[in-house]
This record gives structure tokens, sequence and C-alpha cells, in this order.
């Protein structure tokens, strides 16, 4: 019993971690002025990690039964289980109403791993997508490379190409694919490191469907930056990811197929790297057109918070007790 209780207070020593005060400061501002009377409550959410929640994603590659048993056994549920507009049957994932999180698989070569530990929220992006088997999907920014698996546990694409610019993410990214992938499969996909602002000038109009996971700052992590002077610099550069973003975004276009379809998204509360830069793209590219996913929302509103008062092409997922999933931020384009 000491043991147990010497390695609960330990786990919980981890998750207590220290609260950037230079973060929040920012945070607090901004958020605050673009979320309005919604801002509390997520702050509470954020800064509270013992009350975060982790889905559990099933690999259809190596399946058990017995681990499902288990995680019902657990208080776990199958979520998304509203009339979605689309969701394969293959696509299983399990969530808890309490906090915590299930314990994770360690990577062993040649072994497929059972599941993928991963914020709910994170799906939504992949379910407006609406991959179908024999398309040609290109995921620009790939790493970690939790999307990329989701995408494989719903359809068989003609040929997927997994992007990933940073050199460290990009092993990441490798090391997921191989851990959740079978070697047959693993042959269809191509990893490669390219700046994702020149994938549309060298591969253009390739793709049927492209998720833009973009490089954005990301509310969870930093307010928990132990580096003041790294988050200082962070803050700073943050004013040029909306840039970035929509460089990204506009060679994406560049590389969809007209009439294919692009979903943008990012972990961020941030309007700026939001709706923002979606907005700037709408404007400027002509080609493109809003898809509206508000029946996507409709049918997960049991089991996500939204923000009210965004264009029916774009949600924002709003973490809240109870419902701890998110930031993530989602858009629906289609070229014409």
């Amino acid at each position: 019993f000491l043991l147990s209780l010497k390695l609960e207070n330990k786990t919980k020593g981890k998750l207590q971690k220290q609260i950037c005060q230079v973060v929040l400061d920012h945070f607090e501002k901004q958020y605050t002025a673009e979320l309005g009377d919604s801002w509390a409550s997520v702050r509470d959410v954020l800064t509270y990690p013992l009350c975060w929640q982790y889905a559990v994603l099933l690999n259809k590659f190596n399946h058990s039964t017995e681990l499902e048993n288990t995680l019902r056994m657990k208080g776990y549920h199958p979520a998304f289980q509203g009339p979605l507009p689309y969701f394969p049957a293959s696509l299983k994932c399990y969530i808890r109403k309490t906090p915590g999180k299930f314990p994770a698989q360690k990577h062993q070569a040649g072994k497929l791993k059972e599941y993928y530990l991963l914020n709910a929220a994170s799906l939504l992006p992949v379910l407006a997508l609406e991959v179908k088997d024999g398309q040609d999907i290109l995921d620009l920014c790939a790493a970690p490379g939790g999307k990329a698996v989701a995408i494989l546990q719903c359809a068989s694409p003609g040929q997927f190409h997994c992007n990933e610019y940073d050199e460290l993410r990009s092993r990441w990214l490798k090391q997921t694919i191989e851990s959740f992938i079978p070697t047959p499969l693993i042959n269809l996909i191509t990893v490669s490191k390219l700046d994702g602002r020149q994938m549309g000038d060298l591969k253009p109009e390739l793709f049927d469907k492209i998720l833009v996971d973009a490089p954005c700052s990301n509310d969870r992590s930093w307010l928990f930056s132990s580096d003041i002077q790294q988050a200082t610099l962070r803050l700073i550069q943050r004013r040029e990811l909306s840039s970035l973003q929509f460089q990204l975004l506009r060679s994406a276009i560049k590389a969809l197929r007209p009439g294919g379809s692009l979903v943008y998204s990012t972990c961020t509360l941030s309007k700026a790297e939001n709706s923002d830069v979606i907005n700037l793209i709408l404007n400027s590219c002509s080609n493109v057109m809003p898809v509206d996913i508000s029946e996507m929302a409709k049918a997960v509103s049991q089991e996500f918070s939204f923000l009210s008062g965004t264009q029916q092409h774009e949600l924002l997922v709003l973490p809240e007790k109870g419902r701890a999933w998110g930031p993530m931020y989602i858009a629906k384009l289609k070229k014409m």
C-alpha cells in the first residue's frame, strides 16, 4: 500500500508541473479579449493537468478484444456516438468522463502497438477530412503522427504522403508509423522532410485531400514552459506564426486537385492563428470556398464544448471540466 501511495504521489508530482507566469499573463490578456466569459473555465482546465482526459485510439492492424473489454471495465466507452456525417466503422476510439491516462505502450521494433493515446479533439480534423479508400492524401505537417495513424484507421489511401520539415519531429513521425502500421502498408506511405511552403510547387494538383495540422502556439504545453527565456522568445515569435500558417495553406491549395478538400487545424485558441488565417485565405484565393462542418459539431456536442458564434466552416473546441478536450481549431475548404 505504501509503495502504491509513493507511486501515486510521484505521478501527482509529475502532473503538478509549474505554470509559466509569463505565458499565463500573456494568455490572460489575449484570451479574455477574444473568448470573453468562456476564458475563465478554459483557463481552469488548461492550468490544472490533474483534470485532463486522454482518449485511447485502437489500432485496427493489431486488434485486441481483450483490450476493449479492459477499457469498458475501467469505465471507458466508444467516443463519437452521435449521427456523424462521416464515421468509418474501422475507427475505434474510447474515452471516459474521469481524468487520467491509460498506460502508454513502449516502442518495440517489429511489434505493432495496440493503441495510441491522444486528445480526443485531435480526431475531429480527421473526421472532417472524410478520407475514402483509394484517395491520394497529404498530411503536410505530420509529426508526431497521431492524425496519420487515425487517417489509416479510417481508409486505405491510394498514395499517402506524410511530410515533416523538422528533423527531430520527422524521426518521431517515422517511429510512430513503424509502431502502428504493418510493413506492406508502410511501403505505400511516403515520408518526406520538405519545407511545406514549397509542397504546392513541387507537387501541384496531386492530392484529393490535404490535412494542414499547422505549427502553432500550443497553449497546453506553453503554459508549462520551464525555461522563462524560451517562453518569452516563443511569445515574441508567436506573431510570425500566422504568416507561416498562411504560406503553408497557400502551398497546400496548390497541391490540391480541383474538387479536392482541405482541413486546417491547430491546437491553439488564438484567433490570429485560426479564423484570421482562414479569412485571409478566403479573401486572397479565389479558387477555394468554405465547407460547412456544423453537422459534425452538432453530432459530437455531447462530448465536446465549442466556442459559439464561429462560422459554419470552422469550429473551436474549448476544454471544460469533464470534457477536457482541446483546444482544437478546425476549418474546412474546398478547391474549385
